[in-house]
């Protein structure tokens, strides 16, 4: 089951600590080195689990713009 980045997101910011976004795509796109479910790249990917919660809110709050940027799409 994939779940969308927005929920993930929101789901992730509710849990002490501080969750994973990760939607279960779980697949590098090769043209941006981004996961196409998450939008983080491998390297954060690796670090999350030892990231701080600031660090990882910080990271967060970075990846609709990933999102829209890969996408193409506006956000507001």
């Amino acid at each position: 089951m994939t779940l969308d980045l927005a929920f993930t997101i929101e789901r992730a910011k509710a849990q002490e600590p501080i969750g994973s976004p990760c939607t279960g795509v779980c697949r590098i796109d090769p043209a941006h080195e981004l996961c196409a479910g998450c939008f983080r790249s491998r390297a954060e990917i690796k670090a999350f689990r030892s990231m701080d919660d600031a660090a990882k809110l910080a990271l967060l709050e970075e990846l609709p713009g990933r999102q829209a940027s890969v996408s193409g799409v506006k956000i507001a």
